[in-house]
C-alpha cells in the first residue's frame, strides 16, 4: 500500500530527516476533510494514512459531516446507513454485526484508530472524526476475525488552531443532547482537544430510554516535527434502558407453512420490559502514541492502549404466555411473559502495536512497504446470579399485556446475589509485512503476509445447583498459530481511475467469543477467503467519486458456537459463500448539490456443504443463511438553496431477511424503506439551526433479528439542533 510519509494531521512540511521547521499553512489545511464534505480521499483503516485509490479492496467512509447531517448519535446508527450491513439481536442483547452475510466476529472486528476495541458497549459518535468500513477478509491487517470486514472508528485529534463548537439538540420523547468540541492551540506545535457529550431521552424511538455521558481529552505535541506525541483519555458512561425485543408471530397457528413475522400492529416505541430493566456500562481507554518521521519517505507509529470496560445488563425476554397466539387472536389482551437474561461482565485490555511505513526504490522500481508488530492481552470476567438454592434469590417478573406497554412494573434487581461464572484470558501477538510495488507505469502489485499467535485460557466456575457448596472449576485452553495472506493487482491509467483485483484470507477462533468448552477448545479456526474485482473512479473535477465491486466471500469450514446448539453443531465442518455487487457514490455533483449513496445487491448467499445431521433451516445445503438480504442500501443528498438555507433528504432500505439459523418460510422480516428529511438555516457565521425528521412515515420494521425475537427500528423522530461556533 501507499505509505504516507507524513500523517494526515501534520501541520508542517519536513525538509529532511534531521530538521522539520515550522511553516505557515493555509487555513484550509487546518480543517479536517470529514468536517467539510461527505467525500473522503484517504483512510487510516490499513494501519497507515493511505489514498483510497491505492487500496485494492472496498472501503466505505462515513465522514463527520454525514454523521452530523443525519444526526447519527451511535456507531450502530452509522452502520445502519451503509449498505450490506445487518444486525443480529444476540442472546445477551448485544448487536452482532453482519457484513456481506458474515459476522464481524462479535466485537472482534471493531477498532478505534486501528487498534482492536473488543468489548460490548453502546458506542457513541461524539468523538468520531469518521467511521471507516473495510469490506472483505482482512486478517493480514488485523489478525483474527475479519471474515465480513472491519469497522474502524477514527477519533478527533488536536489541531493547530483554536476553535470551539457546542451543539444543543432537543427532540421527540424528551430527547436532550449537548455536545462540545473544544480545540485549543497551546504552543507552536502543540494543541489540546476536549470533546464532551451528555444525552437523555425517555425513548430512543424503539422502546429504550437513553441516559449517557462521555468525555474525550487529547493532548498532542511535536505536531509536524520529526517526533510527534499524543496522550488521550476516553470515557463513556451508559445508564440506558434496554428493549430486548418482541416475539415472532404466526399468521395462523394452524398453518405450519406460513412464515413467522413481526407484529405489525404495535407502535415501535412500545416497551414491554420491566421499569427496573437497564443496560448500564462504561468504557475507559487511555492511549499514548508516538510518530517518528525519518524524512519524507518513512515514519514509525507506535501506540499503547489500556482499556477497562464494565457492563451490567438486566433485561426482559418478551414471549407469548400462550403458544396458541397468532395474528388472528392477537389483541390488546394478549399476555406477554417476561424472562430474565442477564449480562454482567468486566473486560480489561492492553494493546500495543508499532507500524512502519516507508517508500524506496530498488533497481528503479518503486516500493511502498508497511510492516509492523502488535501485542494484546484481553481478560474477561462474567458474573452470574445465584439461584435461591445457591444462596441467592429468585425474583419473579409479572406478565404484561399488549395493550398496556410501559406498565411501570418493577423488581428490586439490587437484591440479586452475584457470583463469578467464568473468566477468560487471551494473549496474542502478530507480525505482518506488505509491499505495494510499481511494476509498470500504470500497474501496481500488492503482496502481504501476517503471522498470528494466540494463547487462550478459559475457566468455567460452578457451584452446586441444589444447595450452597464449594466452587468447582473446569478449565480449557487453546493455542493457535496462523498465517494470513493478501494479494492485489491495481491498474491506474490516470490519476482519476483505479481498477483492482484482490484476494485475501481470514480466520476466526472460538476465543473471539471469550469462551471455550470441551468441543471448541479442540476445534481449529474457521478459514475464509474473499475475492473482489472493483474500481474507484473520480470525476474530472475530483469532487465526486464512484466505487464499484463484484465480490465473492467464502467460509470454508464454518463452525456454529451458539450456546443453544453447541452440543450438536460446534464441530460441524461446513462451507457457505455469498456473492454480489456493491456501489458507493459520494461527493458534489455541483457546488451546491452533495450526494452520498451506498448499495449492495447480494443475489447469492448459499450453504454449500453441511453434515447430513443438520436439520436447522438456514444451515442445510442449499439454504440461504439468515441476515443476508438481497438488497440493502442508503442514499442521502443535500442542496444549498441560498447562502443561509440548506435542505436534505434520504432513504434507507433493506430487503426481506430471516434471522440466523432459520430461513423463510420459517421466520421472515419484511423488507422496508424509511425516509429522512433535514433543513438547516445559517443564522450567521457563529450560529446555525438544523431540524431532522427521521422515519417520516413512522414505518414499523424489524432492525435486529434473532430466532427467538426481533428488535424494532426507531419510529418517527423529530430533532432540532442549535450549533454555536466560536
Amino acid at each position: 500500500m501507499l505509505a504516507a510519509s507524513v500523517s494526515s494531521w501534520a501541520q508542517t512540511t519536513p525538509s529532511d530527516a534531521r530538521t522539520l521547521p515550522a511553516v505557515t499553512v493555509r487555513e484550509k489545511a487546518e480543517a479536517p476533510e470529514g468536517k467539510e464534505a461527505l467525500r473522503a480521499t484517504t483512510t487510516t483503516i490499513g494501519k497507515g494514512n493511505q489514498e483510497l485509490r491505492n487500496i485494492p479492496q472496498s472501503i466505505t467512509i462515513v465522514t463527520e459531516k454525514l454523521i452530523d447531517d443525519r444526526n447519527l448519535d451511535t456507531m450502530k446508527d452509522v452502520l445502519r446507513n451503509t449498505a450490506g450491513i445487518t444486525f443480529q439481536a444476540a442472546e445477551g442483547g448485544e448487536e452482532d454485526i453482519r457484513l456481506r452475510g458474515f459476522s464481524l466476529a462479535g466485537t472482534g472486528d471493531i477498532f478505534v484508530d486501528g487498534m482492536r476495541d473488543p468489548a460490548f458497549y453502546d458506542r457513541d459518535t461524539f468523538n468520531n472524526d469518521r467511521i471507516e468500513v473495510l469490506r472483505g477478509s482482512a486478517s493480514m491487517l488485523f489478525g483474527r476475525g475479519s471474515t465480513g470486514g472491519a469497522v474502524n472508528q477514527v477519533s478527533k485529534v488536536p489541531r493547530l488552531i483554536t476553535e470551539h463548537e457546542v451543539t444543543t439538540t432537543l427532540g421527540s420523547h424528551s430527547y436532550r443532547r449537548v455536545t462540545g468540541d473544544f480545540n485549543i492551540k497551546t504552543g507552536e506545535n502543540a494543541a489540546l482537544r476536549l470533546n464532551a457529550m451528555a444525552t437523555k431521552a425517555d425513548n430512543n424511538g424503539a422502546g429504550s430510554s437513553i441516559d449517557k455521558n462521555g468525555l474525550a481529552a487529547a493532548y498532542r505535541f511535536g505536531i509536524g516535527t520529526a517526533d510527534e506525541f499524543m496522550a488521550s483519555l476516553y470515557y463513556l458512561n451508559n445508564d440506558n434502558g434496554i428493549n430486548y425485543g418482541l416475539p415472532w408471530i404466526k399468521p395462523r397457528a394452524s398453518d405450519t407453512s406460513a412464515a413467522n413475522t413481526i407484529i405489525g400492529s404495535l407502535d415501535p416505541t412500545a416497551y414491554y420490559g420491566m421499569a427496573s430493566d437497564y443496560n448500564a456500562g462504561s468504557a475507559t481507554m487511555a492511549t499514548f502514541s508516538h510518530v517518528h518521521r525519518f524524512g519524507l519517505a518513512s515514519e514509525l507509529k507506535t501506540q499503547v492502549r489500556k482499556g477497562r470496560f464494565e457492563r451490567d445488563q438486566r433485561a426482559s425476554t418478551i414471549r407469548f404466555a400462550s403458544a396458541a397466539t397468532d395474528l388472528t387472536n392477537f389483541g390488546p389482551n394478549t399476555a406477554f411473559r417476561r424472562g430474565t437474561p442477564l449480562k454482567i461482565q468486566d473486560v480489561d485490555t492492553l494493546h500495543a502495536q508499532s507500524d512502519l511505513s516507508t517508500r524506496f526504490q530498488v533497481l528503479g522500481v518503486n516500493h511502498d512497504l508497511q510492516t509492523g508488530v502488535d501485542f494484546a492481552r484481553e481478560e474477561k470476567t462474567v458474573h452470574l446470579a445465584r439461584t435461591a438454592a445457591q444462596g441467592g434469590v429468585n425474583l419473579v417478573k409479572p406478565d404484561t399485556r399488549a395493550g398496556t406497554p410501559d406498565d411501570g412494573a418493577a423488581i428490586d434487581e439490587a437484591t440479586r446475589v452475584l457470583r463469578v461464572g467464568n473468566q477468560f484470558v487471551a494473549k496474542s501477538w502478530g507480525v505482518y509485512a506488505q509491499d505495494l510495488v510499481q511494476v509498470a507505469p500504470h500497474w501496481k502489485v500488492l503482496g502481504g503476509l501476517r503471522y498470528d499467535n494466540l494463547d487462550g485460557q478459559y475457566d468455567s466456575l460452578a457451584i452446586p445447583t441444589a444447595a450452597p457448596g464449594p466452587v468447582t472449576a473446569t478449565s480449557y485452553s487453546q493455542k493457535i498459530s496462523k498465517v494470513s495472506k493478501r494479494l492485489g493487482l491495481l491498474f491506474q491509467p490516470s490519476d482519476r481511475h483505479s481498477f483492482h483485483l484482490s484476494y485475501g484470507t481470514s480466520f476466526n477462533t472460538s476465543g473471539d467469543t471469550y469462551s471455550y468448552n470441551a468441543l471448541s477448545a479442540n476445534t481449529p479456526p474457521e478459514q475464509s477467503e474473499n475475492i473482489e474485482l472493483g474500481a474507484k473512479i473520480d470525476s474530472a473535477d475530483k469532487r465526486f467519486s464512484t466505487r464499484f465491486a463484484i465480490f465473492r466471500a467464502t467460509k470454508k469450514n464454518e463452525r456454529n458456537t451458539d450456546p443453544d446448539t453447541a452440543a450438536t453443531r460446534l464441530l460441524l465442518s461446513g462451507k457457505r459463500h455469498t456473492a454480489g455487487f456493491e456501489v458507493d457514490v459520494v461527493g458534489r455533483l455541483t457546488p451546491q448539490w452533495e450526494v452520498f449513496g451506498s448499495y449492495t445487491w447480494m443475489p447469492i448467499a448459499r450453504v454449500d456443504v453441511a453434515a447430513s445431521t443438520v436439520t436447522t433451516a438456514g444451515n442445510r445445503v442449499g439454504d440461504r443463511p439468515g441476515l443476508s438480504p438481497k438488497h440493502s442500501g442508503t442514499v442521502w443528498t443535500t442542496y444549498q438553496l441560498t447562502p443561509q438555507w440548506r435542505v436534505g433528504g434520504g432513504l434507507t432500505f433493506r430487503g426481506k431477511q430471516a434471522p440466523a439459523d432459520v430461513t423463510a418460510p420459517a421466520w421472515e422480516a419484511p423488507g422496508f424503506v424509511t425516509a429522512d428529511l433535514m433543513a438547516e438555516y445559517l443564522i450567521n457565521q457563529q450560529f446555525s439551526v438544523k431540524a431532522n425528521l427521521s422515519n417520516v412515515a413512522d414505518k414499523l420494521y424489524a432492525e435486529s433479528l434473532y430466532r427467538g425475537h426481533y428488535v424494532p427500528g426507531a419510529g418517527r423522530l423529530l430533532q432540532v439542533a442549535l450549533t454555536a461556533r466560536f
